[in-house]
């Protein structure tokens, strides 16, 4: 007790001396500080600055007994890269497409005032570890024992906050302490924050692109050919066996390793050379290797198989909008691309090599704008010759990977697209998208879609592409929005346009479908006056033409490639100009004509 009191007097003789210390100017400003904010009526608060939750990590020796979830793509597309991630050797699973009952979770467990895609995909998730409960695992089991990865950004919309709605929805429906790994736009996954639970080498990389570009092809293919299939249901029948088939060939395929290969015995006495050769080596096998080429021609068959009528008059509508809504196809965009199917059309969707390339476009157009601009640092001036000479390389350097990164992707997907016979659209030349969108929409501006919504509206409707553009993205998404703006000066520009936008939620399905009927009505009567002119311009009957057909049967095969001709934009009008042709080389014009 003696020592306590003795302790609290060597204090208290110790205080004035403490206090002596103080900088007298500063405690006279501190004070004068305090009494102007009292005047002013302003209370100083101590910020507590936002701090991301501690995650729980997803390490190397977890992968035996974790599952990786993913999902927000079509069907075909996260199947394959479920085969493509078990061949990297992943546990994997992917989410159903989400549907209104997943978005009624998402409402009931997020935030009020999220977007469509916010609430589908989180309620999605959700939905999905509920049925994991209710087939018998517990709740310890599913937060150790499954990880989602997901895209995620930072950026003028709700997408930025896409991180926080899971786990806010997930500790709220008790899933609490979940793995939520993010993909980022910028930067890709941080790998010593998931301490390799993920190995983002360049197998998982190419993996990953392979199988979207891939998805990208029979998707393309399927939507092409589906309505004008003589069969109804065999172009699904032929999707599925396909997507199945593929799944296996991404699931197999044979990665390339320096140490299988017949060079090892040369690389041997250079061990540090192994890394550097293991990389080029799988590289090269990439651009040179005809796995996927020929899992295509053998899909290709199987589509080409199925009989067609190219004389059924279908508007051709073009997809564009917000990334989520114009990709999923389910109740997330009204089961939009199925219902214009059912009122006679043919839908053009968007691929997503389009955001993949238009992404590299993005960043180059960055590097090109801040040029010279590094950490605040201003570009070295001529009076520093070698500094400026370094820094100009650096530069070219970095564009040039960027160039060379472009004209591979291009490469790579025009290969499966001759691989799967040619009739699969080319990706769109994002500087002409630029130079079309610009005018209308800064090509600087971030968030969502950029310009591309305005530019595709227009490339589609005057490369006589499309008979009709749809736009369709999120009630309330802010860049979508800004470019309905602009689309105005668009249509007002573009007279023969047929545009329209939809707002999707999770309501509003008959609203929606009858805005599209009234503009899908107008693309028929459109479509149809084509194929009369056409049929007059060569004089002939659609009777004339189908019996060419019929004498022709190569025409009924699917990927037939009929020629594109200024002023044709439907299948039927073109088939006729390219009947008309033949029959014209062939010396038989006159007499079908007669």
């Amino acid at each position: 007790m003696s020592s306590d009191h003795d302790l609290s007097e060597g204090l208290l003789a110790i205080a004035p001396s403490v206090e002596d210390t103080v900088d007298p100017i500063q405690q006279k400003l501190a004070e004068e500080k305090a009494r102007l904010m009292a005047e002013a009526g302003l209370e100083q608060k101590k910020s507590n600055h936002f701090k991301r939750p501690q995650e729980n990590p997803f390490t190397k020796d977890q992968r035996s007994h974790t599952t990786l979830l993913f999902g927000g793509l079509t069907w075909k597309h996260e199947h394959l890269l479920h085969g493509a991630f078990e061949g990297l050797g992943y546990k994997c699973e992917y989410v159903p497409t989400p549907n209104v009952d997943a978005f009624q979770l998402g409402k009931e467990y997020g935030n009020n005032g999220q977007c469509n895609p916010t609430y589908f995909t989180v309620g999605n998730l959700v939905q999905y570890l509920q049925g994991l409960e209710e087939a018998g695992q517990t709740k310890e089991e599913i937060i150790n024992n499954y990880v989602f990865l997901t895209a995620g950004a930072c950026g003028p919309c709700r997408f930025g906050m896409y991180e926080a709605e899971y786990r806010l929805a997930l500790r709220n429906s008790g899933f609490d302490g979940f793995r939520v790994q993010l993909f980022q736009q910028s930067g890709g996954i941080d790998q010593a924050e998931l301490e390799a639970g993920l190995d983002m080498n360049l197998d998982f990389f190419m993996g990953i692109l392979n199988a979207l570009n891939v998805g990208d092809m029979v998707t393309g293919l399927a939507y092409q050919i589906r309505p004008y299939e003589v069969i109804p249901g065999e172009t699904d029948r032929v999707l599925e066996e396909s997507i199945d088939y593929l799944h296996d060939v991404m699931k197999t395929k044979k990665r390339f390793q320096v140490g299988e290969s017949k060079w090892a015995g040369l690389i041997k006495p250079f061990p540090g050379f192994e890394n550097n050769a293991n990389f080029l080596g799988k590289f090269l096998d990439q651009l040179f290797s005809d796995d996927y080429v020929e899992a295509l021609h053998h899909v290709r068959d199987k589509f080409d198989a199925i009989e067609v009528d190219r004389l059924r008059a279908k508007p051709i509508v073009k997809i564009t909008g917000e990334f989520w809504a114009q990709t999923t196809e389910g109740d997330g965009n009204f089961n939009m691309f199925k219902f214009l199917e059912g009122e006679g059309a043919e839908v053009m969707v968007e691929p997503i090599g389009t955001w993949i390339i238009y992404m590299l476009h993005q960043a180059k157009q960055a590097a090109k704008d801040r040029k010279g601009v590094k950490g605040g640092e201003e570009f070295a001036s001529w009076s520093n010759p070698a500094r400026r000479l370094n820094q100009e390389l650096k530069f070219k350097q970095k564009i040039g990977a960027m160039t060379i990164a472009e004209g591979i992707f291009n490469r790579e997907y025009n290969r499966l697209i001759e691989a799967m016979g040619g009739t699969v659209h080319h990706l769109a030349d994002q500087y002409e998208l630029q130079r079309l969108g610009h005018p209308f929409y800064n090509s600087r501006a971030g968030g969502g879609e950029g310009h591309l919504e305005v530019a595709k509206n227009i490339y589609y409707s005057n490369k006589d592409l499309a008979h009709m553009v749809l736009s369709v993205k999120p009630f309330g998404c802010m860049p979508s929005t800004q470019s309905d703006g602009a689309q105005a000066a668009v249509v007002e520009q573009y007279k023969d346009m047929i545009y329209l936008p939809i707002e999707t939620s999770g309501e509003g399905e008959i609203n929606a479908h009858s805005r599209v009927q009234m503009a899908l009505g107008e693309a028929k009567a459109k479509t149809k006056n084509e194929l009369n002119e056409t049929l007059q311009e060569a004089g002939l009957t659609i009777q004339d033409v189908r019996a060419y057909i019929d004498a022709n049967p190569e025409l009924k095969r699917p990927v037939f490639h009929v020629p594109e001709y200024k002023g044709k934009v439907g299948l039927a009008s073109r088939t006729v100009k390219y009947v008309a042709e033949r029959l014209k080389d062939e010396g038989a014009y006159s007499e079908a004509a007669g």
